[in-house]
């Protein structure tokens, strides 16, 4: 699904991400920590094309395909869905309708036609149903007034609609109460299929409890120093992240 290869990246002429290699197959949920400054948001944004950073060196491939080169909104109609800390405010346009044009945009650039008014309206049904999201809230302006977890629900419910290949979670569970970690938690894991594949990126092994990771990888000063089973987030709880530092540094 995703190779990441050597991959060096800066943003405002200074060096982030210094030699990432990572692989993601369909089906597989990796968890990406590390301590503030280790390049976990820098990475999310990178993989998904945000224009503000500078790719300097290795390549990344979306079902074997190089993505380098494709904007943000080009990688997003190939399938690569991007949650993000801070959701933005849209007043004026409503959940339901954001949504509709992001559907027939990336339905355009496969060039297909506007998805009938039937089958999306049905398609919102399923999706609001499953992730047991109330019919009212769709018809809000995008995160307008929105609490932390209605914020993030509206995310995961963007995901359901737009089924994409890969979907990076950065920092969802940031800001989340318990109840409200689960509901997100529960969504993504209502959408995992052996066709799609998930990046969680979290500080906290608390989500892991609820998006149990395949692999977790421990990224430390721009590098992945670490990777292991879901027990690795256990360990780093007990232990901190100063462990990761002592083993790199020793």
């Amino acid at each position: 699904m995703l190779k990441i290869k050597d991959l060096h990246a800066s943003v405002e002429g200074k060096a982030i991400l210094k030699g990432i290699n990572l692989e993601v197959k369909p089906g597989e949920v990796h968890a990406i920590m590390g301590p503030n400054g280790s390049g976990k948001s820098t990475l999310a944004s990178v993989i998904a094309g945000k224009e503000e950073y500078e790719v300097e060196k290795g390549e990344i491939l979306l079902e074997d395909k190089n993505i380098d080169e494709l904007a943000a909104e080009e990688r997003a109609h190939k399938g690569v869905f991007l949650s993000f800390q801070y959701p933005v405010e849209i007043p004026g346009v409503s959940v339901t309708n954001f949504i509709k044009t992001a559907i027939n945009e990336t339905r355009k650039a496969k060039g297909l036609e506007d998805m009938p008014a039937n089958e999306m309206l049905k398609l919102i049904r399923e999706k609001s149903e499953m992730l047991e999201i109330d019919r009212k809230f769709l018809s809000r302006s995008l995160n307008e007034g929105f609490s932390g977890g209605e914020k993030k629900r509206n995310e995961i419910f963007q995901m359901a609609m737009l089924e994409p290949k890969l979907a990076i979670l950065d920092e969802t569970d940031s800001g989340l109460d318990i109840d409200a970690l689960r509901i997100v938690a529960n969504g993504v894991n209502k959408l995992k299929s052996k066709n799609n594949a998930v990046i969680v990126i979290t500080h906290y092994q608390r989500l892991l409890d609820y998006i149990v990771p395949d692999y977790v990888h421990v990224l430390h000063n721009g590098r992945i120093v670490k990777s292991g089973p879901k027990e690795l987030a256990h360990e780093l709880e007990e232990k901190g992240y100063d462990w990761i530092k002592e083993e790199v540094n020793a």
